[in-house]
């Protein structure tokens, strides 16, 4: 297998990471590193960090780093390794690279070394993929979901769904092979409907975290909807904290979809505003209201505002309009313009 180097950090950072890693990664950084103590990195036991000079062919510092070097099948890909510790400027990072490459290295490609750690054992399927879920999380929800599927919670539920499936099919299988044997039973009705029930709610449960990790991951969508002029436009911006949308007190002023993010105790929402809800002759109006319910539909929450002047109406929209296309999806009702509802009648005193 051929030995290979990338930049792992991000750009613009104080200090730089380079990694290498293959059979060759020790002897390719001993080429081109001169360490202090003279000692080279193939005499340098696993896990320890060498403190020296990157140099190009003419024995000309290029930078002033620390090397860790780490062994078979102790490293992030199960192979021999390097991390060279630089500054981050990216000129010394990219000469530091070429430099490598010159050495026997060649340029690692896009996802390479979590392949690498993956084909050789270090990780399932499960926790590769959560790596770039851990790279890209921008929310404390986002880190937790993929910190969890990283340490491998989620294979230890595939794996005993797995073993359930198996002993319930094997059952299942010697049942019928010997099923002209009426003295032979190997399992009764109850124990198969027993783990066949365990074995359905544990892929629903699966199922069911698989749907929020998505949600959670990209930001989970919450439509706000009702009626024309309910103040959908001011709870968005009020949530987001801009004025995003534009408010009127005409009625149908928006008739597009406005989004925006914004992160509530660690969960990122992604909030959109949506047209108001009414019939209309108006065409523009009317393709607004249609994606209207397209986003009902796509959302994961539905924030319904209710105008407490026209609350009767608003009940309406509520029970015809939004919940039968919410599928079952939580409603939050949200009560607006309370100070200019009328009061409601007191009986008199007797």
């Amino acid at each position: 297998m051929e030995t290979i180097c990338a930049i792992a950090t991000a750009p613009g950072g104080a200090i730089g990471v380079v990694r290498v890693s293959g059979p060759e990664a020790v002897a390719c950084a001993d080429r081109v590193f001169r360490a202090r103590s003279r000692r080279t990195l193939q005499e340098t036991e696993a896990r320890r960090a060498v403190y020296g000079e990157i140099v190009d062919g003419t024995e000309e510092t290029v930078d002033e780093v620390v090397v860790t070097v780490y062994r078979a099948p102790h490293s992030y890909t199960g192979e021999d390794a390097v991390e060279i510790s630089a500054h981050g400027s990216s000129y010394v990072l990219g000469r530091i690279v070429e430099l490598l490459i010159a050495s026997g290295c060649r340029a690692a490609r896009p996802g390479e070394y979590t392949q690498r750690a993956y084909l050789n054992g270090k990780m399932d399927l499960c926790q590769a993929e959560a790596v770039a879920d851990m790279v890209s999380a921008d929310s404390r929800a986002a880190h937790r979901l993929a910190l969890s599927q990283m340490r491998g919670h989620v294979s230890q539920a595939l794996t005993e769904l797995r073993e359930r499936l198996l002993h319930l099919t094997a059952l299942l299988e010697l049942e019928i092979d010997f099923s002209d044997h009426e003295d032979l039973e190997f399992a009764d009705r109850t124990e198969l409907s027993r783990l066949s029930a365990e074995a359905e709610e544990t892929t629903g449960r699966l199922v069911d975290s698989f749907r929020r990790g998505n949600a959670i991951r990209r930001g989970l969508p919450v439509a706000i909807v009702g009626e024309t002029n309910a103040g959908k436009s001011t709870l968005m911006n009020r949530l987001v904290g801009e004025e995003r949308a534009i408010v009127s007190d005409t009625h149908g002023t928006t008739r597009d979809a406005i989004e925006d993010t914004v992160d509530v105790d660690g969960v990122t929402l992604r909030i959109v505003d949506t047209a108001g809800l009414r019939t209309t002759g108006d065409e523009l109006e009317r393709m607004g209201i249609e994606r209207t319910y397209q986003r009902i539909a796509a959302a994961e929450v539905i924030v319904y505002v209710v105008d407490a002047t026209r609350a009767d109406s608003g009940a309406r929209q509520l029970s015809t309009d939004v919940v039968p296309r919410a599928e079952g999806k939580p409603i939050i009702v949200a009560l607006n313009k309370v100070d200019l509802a009328p009061a409601p009648p007191t009986s008199a005193p007797a």
